[in-house]
């Protein structure tokens, strides 16, 4: 899976972005689940921590589905750029031809 880039963009600040949000949830949750190896994970607003069970259901079903989430926001994006490339390409050629047939007027 392609990470994504928190690049400059004309289109939002990194921080509007939901999916790079998305993905560095997911690197903060893999790391402090790392660290915090066979211990319990405390929440802030209930009193029991998380224990094995808990942490088990994290890493074998809510980590995977964040993963696989990501990876098809990869594939939309993917179509998307390919989309958007194809219509550059054609905005190009049609440049080009206009351009042309500018030239053929002015002879």
């Amino acid at each position: 899976m392609a990470m994504l880039s928190a690049a400059v963009s004309p289109f939002c600040k990194p921080e509007e972005d939901p999916f790079l949000l998305l993905e560095s949830s997911l690197k903060a949750i893999e790391r402090i689940l790392q660290l915090r190896r066979g211990l319990p994970l405390r929440r802030t607003w209930i009193e029991q921590p998380y224990g094995e069970e808990e942490i088990t259901l994290l890493e074998e079903e809510v980590i995977p589905a964040i993963q696989q989430c990501l990876a098809r926001v990869d594939e939309l994006d993917g179509r998307l750029l390919a989309q958007q490339e194809l219509l550059h390409r054609c905005q190009l050629e049609a440049d080009r031809k206009a351009l042309g047939a500018l030239r053929l007027q002015m002879a």
